[in-house]
């Protein structure tokens, strides 16, 4: 699939965040809640962290180049690493306006018409953060997914703060609007936190899931027979793509033609279940003791 194509779902995120941003300010100017400013103030990151996503996935679309011989797919990452970062100081503003509301009560108004232009922008975010999710995982993009979970997020977030206006409305307690909103920095920050700790993971080269290894693995055992063994498998991830490299043990009297289709037969089993995988396999005689030396990963020497 072309990539340009995942550009129009972060199009489609900006507008969304312009929308609500413009509702959920309405809110709080109707009401003077100081929750249902918070969520405003989430949607404020939720346009930029879009826009980010889009300059992203407009990166990562490029093709390899000669300075970039594996393709540019990592900028996904850099794209959930800004949103996390973003997300986790708009939770700081939030805080810090919720706890100046404690120690300064002030009354709500216009309640009802503010909560009703509030959960207009959560349907908003709901219905635009499942198309994102849904293309996220169909086509394997982190920024699509990372930008769902957050409109999401943005989601939750303003249940809660409705369930805290309502709850004022009901008792006439004004603290539990800025403790509410407390809350909702909280779930705010979790959520850059995990976000944060996933890029960082993609950027590290991280391996496999442990699903997917479980896979590759149970198609190289399906070799294992005639003297054939496998060892030295290496995975990682670079934004929709996947890297791997096994070395392949067959005997040695075996000619360069055969040894060659037999990789060719694994390369096209892991490419059923993988179709984006990039395969470096290595064929060795099993014979050579050499062959067993380069099991693990030798540390760097100066």
């Amino acid at each position: 699939m072309n990539r340009t194509v995942l550009q129009r779902y972060a199009w489609l995120s900006i507008v969304a965040a312009v929308l609500t941003i413009a509702l959920k300010t309405s809110a709080y100017w109707l009401s003077g809640s100081v929750g249902l400013l918070s969520d405003a103030m989430e949607s404020g990151v939720n346009l930029v962290a879009a826009i980010v996503t889009l300059v992203a996935l407009m990166i990562a679309a490029r093709p390899p180049d000669e300075t970039h011989n594996y393709g540019h797919d990592k900028a996904e990452y850099f794209s959930s690493g800004v949103e996390g970062t973003l997300i986790l100081l708009a939770a700081v503003g939030i805080a810090y306006a919720s706890i100046e509301r404690l120690l300064n009560p002030q009354p709500l108004d216009q309640v009802g018409l503010g909560l009703v232009v509030s959960i207009i922008a959560s349907v908003v975010n709901l219905v635009v953060a499942q198309v994102l999710l849904k293309a996220g995982k169909k086509h394997d993009s982190i920024a699509l997914e990372a930008d769902a979970h957050h409109l999401m997020t943005d989601v939750w977030t303003s249940a809660g703060v409705v369930v805290a206006v309502l709850a004022v409305m009901l008792t006439g307690w004004q603290w539990l609007d800025p403790i509410f909103a407390l809350a909702v920095a909280a779930n705010i920050l979790w959520s850059g936190i995990k976000l944060i700790k996933r890029s960082a993971g993609g950027l590290m080269d991280s391996a496999f899931d442990d699903e997917t290894l479980a896979s590759v693995t149970s198609v190289l055992q399906k070799y294992e027979t005639d003297g054939i063994t496998w060892h030295g498998l290496r995975t990682r991830r670079s934004g929709a793509r996947q890297f791997m490299s096994v070395h392949i043990l067959v005997p040695g009297a075996w000619s360069v033609k055969r040894g060659h289709d037999l990789l060719e037969r694994v390369e096209g089993d892991i490419r059923q279940i993988l179709p984006r995988v990039v395969i470096v396999t290595h064929l060795e005689p099993v014979e050579d003791p050499v062959s067993q030396e380069d099991i693990s990963i030798q540390p760097i020497r100066e």
